[in-house]
C-alpha cells in the first residue's frame, strides 16, 4: 500500500491575528506579520511520501508440490501456465515441469513494451513476393511433431515422488483433460499395443522412427489397433479415467523400450523435437 503523508494542522487564524496585534497598530505592521506567518505555516507542511513499490506483491516462492499450472490457477495468472513460464524461463530453465522448491518467480506476465520500430531504410518488398514467402515459412515451422492433447496444462510432472507409483516416482506427465477428449499421436509411428494395461487402464503405445516409444494411458478406449501405422496428429484414443487414477486425465509417457521402467523425460523429449509443453 502506498504510504500516506502526514499533515500538520495549519495555525489558527486567531493566533495569527494576535501576532499582528502585538507587532503594532499601523496598517503595514498588521499586514506584514500575517504574510510571514502564513508562509511559515505553508513551508512547514511536509511533502507527501512517494508511492511504495508494488513489484514485491508479484513475487512468489515455489513450494513442494507446486506446478506452473497449479500456481497459475491459484493466483489467477493472466495467460495461464504458458505465460508464467515465458515470464520466468531464464530462472526455470528448459523444462517447465521441473520447478524446485525455494525458486523465486514473478507472477507478472505483462509483456515488456516493445521498442519503437525504426523507419525502414529501404523500400518494402512488393506484396506478391511477401505473399509467396508465407507458405515457405509455414512449412518450415512444421516439425512433424505435436502435443498429444492440444494446449492442455500439466498436472503431475515427471519424476514427482510418491508411494502411489510402484517405481516410487511418476513415470510420465499428466495432461489435465476431461473424459472424452480426443488424444493424438505426437508423431508418425506404428502401434505396438492398444488395450488394457494394468494400472494404466486402457492405453496405446506407439513406436517412432527414432526408436523411442510413446504411451497414452487411462483412455476410455483406443481407436487404433496393433500393427496400424499412424501419422502425426492422428487420433489414437479417447481420454478417460481407467486404471489407477484419482480423476480423468491423460498420462503421457516416453520410453526407450516398450516395457515399464525405461521411461525418460517426456517434456524434454518433445522439446528436442521442437514441441513446447
Amino acid at each position: 500500500m502506498p504510504a500516506q503523508g502526514q499533515h500538520r494542522k495549519p495555525r489558527s487564524l486567531n493566533r495569527l491575528t494576535r501576532v499582528c496585534l502585538v507587532a503594532g497598530t499601523g496598517a503595514a505592521a498588521v499586514a506584514l506579520p500575517l504574510v510571514g506567518v502564513a508562509q511559515s505555516a505553508s513551508a512547514a507542511e511536509p511533502a507527501k511520501a512517494p508511492a511504495a513499490a508494488t513489484a514485491k506483491a508479484q513475487d512468489y516462492t515455489v513450494v513442494r508440490g507446486d506446478t506452473l499450472a497449479k500456481i497459475a490457477t491459484t493466483h489467477h495468472v493472466k495467460g495461464g501456465w504458458k505465460a508464467l513460464y515465458d515470464a520466468n524461463k531464464k530462472a526455470i530453465g528448459a523444462n517447465p515441469s521441473l520447478i524446485r522448491p525455494g525458486l523465486h518467480i514473478t507472477l507478472d506476465t505483462t509483456p515488456a513494451a516493445a521498442p519503437a520500430a525504426k523507419a525502414p531504410a529501404k523500400k518494402a518488398a512488393p506484396v506478391k513476393k511477401a505473399a509467396a514467402a508465407a507458405p515457405a515459412a509455414a512449412k518450415k515451422a512444421d516439425t512433424g511433431w505435436t502435443r498429444p492433447v492440444g494446449d492442455a496444462a500439466i498436472g503431475t510432472g515427471y519424476k514427482t515422488g510418491g508411494s502411489m507409483w510402484s517405481s516410487g516416482h511418476h513415470t510420465g506427465v499428466d495432461f489435465l483433460v476431461w473424459s472424452g477428449t480426443p488424444v493424438h499421436s505426437v508423431a508418425a509411428g506404428t502401434v505396438v499395443h492398444a488395450g488394457a494395461d494394468g494400472a494404466y487402464g486402457n492405453d496405446v503405445i506407439i513406436k517412432h522412427a527414432d526408436g523411442k516409444y510413446t504411451l497414452y494411458g487411462h483412455l476410455t478406449r483406443p481407436v487404433v489397433s496393433v500393427g496400424q501405422t499412424v501419422t502425426e496428429g492422428q487420433e489414437i484414443g479417447i481420454s478417460g479415467a481407467t486404471g489407477n487414477v484419482t480423476g480423468p486425465h491423460l498420462h503421457f509417457e516416453v520410453r526407450t523400450t516398450p516395457d515399464y521402467g525405461s521411461d525418460i523425460d517426456p517434456v524434454a523429449y518433445l522439446g528436442s523435437h521442437g514441441v513446447t509443453v
